[in-house]
């Protein structure tokens, strides 16, 4: 790759990397973080807790 080549190619990267950054209109919402195996337990495991609490303040 020339010289010439190579500033074409890294001004092309720099204007996507500046694209990106911009929030475009029309475009989907930012996809939700991953949620491992571990964590969907331990967060059942608390909504389960805050069910059993809420049906025995029920009770009494």
């Amino acid at each position: 790759m020339n010289r010439k080549q190579k500033m074409i190619k890294k001004t092309a990267k720099r204007a996507k990397a500046r694209f990106n950054k911009v929030e475009n209109p029309g475009t989907a919402a930012a996809k939700e973080r991953y949620i491992s195996k571990a964590e969907r337990a331990r967060l059942a495991e608390l909504e389960k807790a805050e069910a059993t609490t809420e049906v025995v303040t029920e009770q009494e």
